[in-house]
């Protein structure tokens, strides 16, 4: 009777449990990709697809190999990754600060929210012709596109962010006293930071689609020029391995973003569990 008054733990069972559903997600991230590869290459080799215009996995791979070595992959992939980089901090870093201080102040929300609501629609890539009129076809035109369109994501995140921070945080803060600074870096911020981070993943993903499309008419570089460039020749080998690296690099934007809010961000509400 006594051994029956036992209280059962069932934490080893539950960390069991969850650890066998993180290797099953794993697997299925990794087998769903190779499933697809394998149906695509069976149905060229079988003559079911023109390969002339779906060239198999494994010619892709050859070319791949090819450009890699070459050094021309790496040289365009890097040209991207720079002009990302510095376009999206000119964008992320303004687009925060505007974020806040619209989900802080009722006066600047009024003023602001309107201007962005407005802006926010415009396909960004349709104002790329007015950014080289006026900043040129160099390379800061295309920081300049980037930025705009990081800008309204991380503004409009880190605005909501501000204002579904519970009120009670808000009150603790007053009746301690604590002063404004005070609450933006400890209440403000790190009440925002999961819809910031959100933006964040949002926003990388916006800013390589927006600059491959810069890079097809403004650009002799970059991994949309090798994609614009090899259509045009009908070189489908080669586009196709544009196409493949862009979608990795969304893939690797996507996976250090999330590892990062996993590792850093354990209130946020995806991490709960």
């Amino acid at each position: 009777m006594a051994e029956d008054l036992i209280p059962i733990e069932p934490s080893r069972d539950i960390g069991h449990a969850e650890r066998r559903r993180q290797r099953l997600e794993r697997l299925l991230s990794v087998a769903t990709p190779l499933l697809i590869l394998a149906a695509w290459e069976a149905l060229v080799r079988a003559g079911l697809v023109d390969a002339r215009l779906f060239s198999s996995p494994s010619q892709i791979a050859g070319t791949f190999w090819a450009l890699a070595q070459s050094g021309e992959l790496a040289r365009h992939v890097g040209i991207s990754l720079v002009r990302i980089g510095i376009g999206f901090a000119l964008g992320a870093i303004p687009g925060v600060l505007t974020g806040v201080a619209i989900g802080l102040s009722p006066l600047v929300r009024a003023v602001l929210s309107p201007i962005i609501a407005s802006l926010y629609p415009i396909p960004k890539i349709a104002i790329f012709p007015l950014i080289m009129v006026i900043f040129g076809i160099g390379e800061v035109s295309k920081y300049v596109l980037v930025a705009i369109a990081v800008f309204f994501f991380m503004a409009i995140n880190s605005a909501a962010g501000v204002l579904n921070v519970e009120r009670i945080y808000w009150d603790v803060g007053h009746s301690f006293r604590v002063g404004r600074l005070r609450r933006i870096l400890t209440i403000a911020l790190p009440g925002a930071l999961p819809m910031i981070i959100a933006g964040i993943r949002l926003s990388l993903g916006v800013s390589l689609l927006v600059l491959v499309s810069a890079e097809f008419v403004g650009s002799k570089s970059g991994i949309g020029f090798l994609v614009w460039d090899s259509w045009q020749t009908f070189n489908i080998e080669t586009m196709f391995v544009g196409i493949v690296v862009i979608g990795a690099l969304g893939w690797i934007f996507f996976t250090v973003v999330d590892e990062f809010e996993r590792r850093f961000l354990p209130w946020a509400p995806g991490n709960r569990r």
